[in-house]
Protein backbone atom coordinates (compact mmCIF):
# COMPACT_ATOMS: atom_id res chain seq x y z
CA UNK A 1 0.00 0.00 0.00
CA UNK A 2 1.53 3.50 -0.85
CA UNK A 3 1.39 6.41 1.65
CA UNK A 4 -1.48 9.28 -0.25
CA UNK A 5 0.12 11.93 1.42
CA UNK A 6 3.27 12.24 4.53
CA UNK A 7 3.82 15.60 6.38
CA UNK A 8 6.47 16.32 8.69
CA UNK A 9 6.42 19.20 10.60
CA UNK A 10 9.13 21.37 10.48
CA UNK A 11 9.77 24.13 13.51
CA UNK A 12 11.93 27.17 14.00
CA UNK A 13 14.10 24.77 16.30
CA UNK A 14 12.78 25.47 19.50
CA UNK A 15 10.65 23.05 20.24
CA UNK A 16 13.41 20.59 19.26
CA UNK A 17 15.84 21.69 21.43
CA UNK A 18 13.29 20.93 24.25
CA UNK A 19 13.32 17.71 23.82
CA UNK A 20 15.24 15.45 25.74
CA UNK A 21 17.11 11.84 25.17
CA UNK A 22 13.68 10.64 27.68
CA UNK A 23 11.77 11.32 24.30
CA UNK A 24 9.53 8.81 23.05
CA UNK A 25 7.76 8.82 19.75
CA UNK A 26 4.27 7.45 20.27
CA UNK A 27 1.79 7.56 17.12
CA UNK A 28 -2.10 7.70 16.78
CA UNK A 29 -4.32 5.95 14.43
CA UNK A 30 -6.57 9.14 13.69
CA UNK A 31 -8.52 10.79 10.50
CA UNK A 32 -8.36 14.25 12.20
CA UNK A 33 -5.48 13.94 14.28
CA UNK A 34 -7.56 15.12 16.91
CA UNK A 35 -8.98 12.01 18.32
CA UNK A 36 -8.02 8.15 17.85
CA UNK A 37 -11.04 6.88 15.65
CA UNK A 38 -9.21 4.65 13.46
CA UNK A 39 -8.37 0.26 12.93
CA UNK A 40 -4.44 0.41 12.57
CA UNK A 41 -4.60 -2.33 9.61
CA UNK A 42 -7.04 0.17 8.00
CA UNK A 43 -6.52 3.44 9.42
CA UNK A 44 -6.47 6.45 7.12
CA UNK A 45 -4.11 8.28 8.69
CA UNK A 46 -1.43 8.02 11.68
CA UNK A 47 -0.11 10.92 13.57
CA UNK A 48 3.23 10.29 15.17
CA UNK A 49 4.47 12.84 17.84
CA UNK A 50 7.91 13.47 20.37
CA UNK A 51 6.45 13.19 24.05
CA UNK A 52 8.74 14.04 27.12
CA UNK A 53 7.46 14.78 30.43
CA UNK A 54 6.78 18.44 29.73
CA UNK A 55 5.89 18.45 26.32
CA UNK A 56 4.20 16.75 23.08
CA UNK A 57 4.97 18.06 19.24
CA UNK A 58 3.41 16.29 16.52
CA UNK A 59 6.23 15.47 13.77
CA UNK A 60 4.36 13.59 11.33
CA UNK A 61 1.19 13.07 9.83
CA UNK A 62 0.90 10.06 7.42
CA UNK A 63 -2.20 9.31 5.27
CA UNK A 64 -3.42 6.63 3.23
CA UNK A 65 -6.03 5.52 1.04
CA UNK A 66 -9.06 3.93 2.27
CA UNK A 67 -8.82 0.31 2.76
CA UNK A 68 -10.81 -2.68 4.21
CA UNK A 69 -10.12 -3.92 7.62
CA UNK A 70 -9.57 -7.68 6.06
CA UNK A 71 -8.00 -9.20 3.55
CA UNK A 72 -4.39 -6.92 2.42
CA UNK A 73 -1.76 -7.75 4.57
CA UNK A 74 0.83 -6.22 2.44
CA UNK A 75 -0.98 -2.41 3.28
CA UNK A 76 0.64 -3.49 7.17
CA UNK A 77 4.18 -3.07 5.46
CA UNK A 78 4.32 0.71 5.25
CA UNK A 79 2.48 1.31 8.63
CA UNK A 80 5.17 -0.57 10.51
CA UNK A 81 7.81 1.27 8.50
CA UNK A 82 5.91 4.55 10.04
CA UNK A 83 5.81 3.61 13.55
CA UNK A 84 8.85 1.41 13.60
CA UNK A 85 10.60 4.05 15.81
CA UNK A 86 7.41 4.63 18.33
CA UNK A 87 7.26 3.61 21.37
CA UNK A 88 3.51 2.94 21.27
CA UNK A 89 1.21 2.81 18.65
CA UNK A 90 -2.70 3.36 20.12
CA UNK A 91 -5.47 2.61 18.19
CA UNK A 92 -9.31 2.21 18.08
CA UNK A 93 -9.04 -1.88 17.23
CA UNK A 94 -6.49 -3.73 15.90
CA UNK A 95 -5.91 -7.14 14.43
CA UNK A 96 -3.50 -10.06 15.74
CA UNK A 97 -1.42 -10.19 12.99
CA UNK A 98 -0.63 -6.27 13.34
CA UNK A 99 -0.08 -7.06 17.03
CA UNK A 100 2.32 -9.92 16.55
CA UNK A 101 4.31 -7.55 13.82
CA UNK A 102 4.22 -4.66 16.34
CA UNK A 103 5.65 -6.63 19.39
CA UNK A 104 7.77 -7.43 17.33
CA UNK A 105 9.69 -4.77 16.11
CA UNK A 106 9.42 -3.39 19.59
CA UNK A 107 6.28 -1.40 19.34
CA UNK A 108 3.41 -1.72 21.99
CA UNK A 109 -0.28 -2.06 20.36
CA UNK A 110 -2.97 -0.03 22.54
CA UNK A 111 -6.27 -0.62 22.29
CA UNK A 112 -8.23 2.83 23.45
CA UNK A 113 -11.98 3.66 22.95
CA UNK A 114 -13.47 5.05 20.20
CA UNK A 115 -13.21 8.73 19.66
CA UNK A 116 -10.70 9.33 22.67
CA UNK A 117 -9.29 12.40 22.09
CA UNK A 118 -5.27 12.75 21.06
CA UNK A 119 -4.39 15.43 23.92
CA UNK A 120 -6.22 13.24 26.65
CA UNK A 121 -3.50 10.40 25.61
CA UNK A 122 -0.59 12.44 25.34
CA UNK A 123 -1.54 14.14 28.65
CA UNK A 124 -1.77 10.80 30.07
CA UNK A 125 1.16 9.51 28.62
CA UNK A 126 3.70 12.58 30.38
CA UNK A 127 1.99 11.36 33.33
CA UNK A 128 3.18 8.27 33.04
CA UNK A 129 6.79 9.03 31.91
CA UNK A 130 7.30 11.19 34.86
CA UNK A 131 5.77 8.21 37.42
CA UNK A 132 7.89 5.74 35.45
CA UNK A 133 4.13 3.54 34.78
CA UNK A 134 4.08 4.00 30.99
CA UNK A 135 2.67 0.54 29.48
CA UNK A 136 5.47 0.25 27.17
CA UNK A 137 8.22 2.12 28.87
CA UNK A 138 10.12 -1.27 29.50
CA UNK A 139 10.41 -1.73 25.62
CA UNK A 140 11.84 1.95 25.48
CA UNK A 141 14.49 1.40 28.02
CA UNK A 142 15.16 -2.52 26.23
CA UNK A 143 15.49 -0.21 22.92
CA UNK A 144 17.94 2.43 24.33
CA UNK A 145 19.65 -0.43 26.49
CA UNK A 146 20.22 -2.21 23.04
CA UNK A 147 21.69 0.51 20.89
CA UNK A 148 24.65 -0.34 19.42
CA UNK A 149 25.71 3.62 19.35
CA UNK A 150 24.83 4.03 22.96
CA UNK A 151 28.31 4.56 23.88
CA UNK A 152 29.33 6.92 21.18
CA UNK A 153 26.56 9.27 22.50
CA UNK A 154 27.74 8.62 25.52
CA UNK A 155 31.24 9.69 24.89
CA UNK A 156 29.54 12.66 22.64
CA UNK A 157 27.85 13.85 25.69
CA UNK A 158 30.98 14.25 28.35
CA UNK A 159 30.56 11.07 29.57
CA UNK A 160 33.58 8.81 30.95
CA UNK A 161 34.16 5.88 32.78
Amino acid sequence: MKLRRHLWIVTGGTEGAAMTTTTVRLAFASSDRKRVDQHFGSACGLAIYAVNEQQATLLEFAQFGDLEQDGHEDKLTTKLALVRDCAAVYCQAIGGSAIRQLLAVGVQPIRVEENVPVERLLNEAQAALRAGTAPWLPGVRRQRNDDPHRFEAMEAEGWQE
